[in-house]
């Protein structure tokens, strides 16, 4: 299980608590019910699984995308990372609605705003060629998000890419937290490894 003790010192509202604790399961929910596919598939690594956790399903969700931002966002701020970062992304295309979702959150908070940036798989052959597109990173603290990891390779990928444009990474993001193998590529990778759910959560 992640841990999600608040590291920040500021105080939460017995409100702001309930709606947050609200949206959290509400969330969980959506996920066990619309993401969960079941079925033997092949994982992008290759690995065999008799279920598959489809978070598009979920982070492309008209009710569930809001819950992800929101979701997401108070992990950051309970991580001690809110305030303190500026931009949240990652590798195109599982991390894209995960990163617009918490840049229209903290929007919405409106006291520490975020930007959203996203990360190519290649570098563009045109224009002004870049791999990292959105407002400029170097020099920025960064989370990378992905909707979830089996081995961390995307992510780790996207760190990469960060990097090489000049970002600091603070930590790595998902919303659930699938496999040990992941946690540990991330944090042999040097990163902070944190996950709104445990697979463990879902009812599997």
């Amino acid at each position: 299980m992640p841990d999600t003790t608040p590291t920040s010192d500021r105080p939460e509202s017995s409100g702001q608590s309930s709606a947050l604790t609200a949206d959290r399961e509400r969330l969980r929910r959506l996920i066990r019910d619309l993401a969960v596919v079941r079925g033997q598939v092949t994982l992008s690594s290759g690995a065999q699984a008799d279920h598959y956790v489809d978070l598009r399903r979920i982070t492309l969700h008209h009710e569930a995308a809001p819950l992800v931002g929101r979701v997401m966002l108070d992990l950051l701020r309970r991580e001690g990372l809110v305030p303190g970062i500026d931009a949240v992304g990652g590798l195109t295309l599982g991390a894209d609605p995960v990163a617009t979702s918490i840049l229209h959150a903290s929007a919405a908070q409106a006291e520490h705003p975020l930007d959203a940036f996203v990360v190519r798989k290649a570098n563009k052959a045109h224009g002004l060629q870049r791999r990292v597109e959105g407002p400029d990173v170097a020099g920025r603290r960064v989370v990378a998000v992905e909707d979830t990891s089996t081995t961390g390779g995307s992510v780790l990928t996207a760190c990469e890419a960060l990097t090489e444009a000049g970002a600091d990474i603070a930590a790595v993001a998902v919303i659930v937290h699938r496999s040990d193998a992941s946690r540990q590529a991330v944090e042999q990778a040097g990163y902070r490894y944190l996950a709104a759910y445990d697979i463990s959560e879902l009812e599997i």
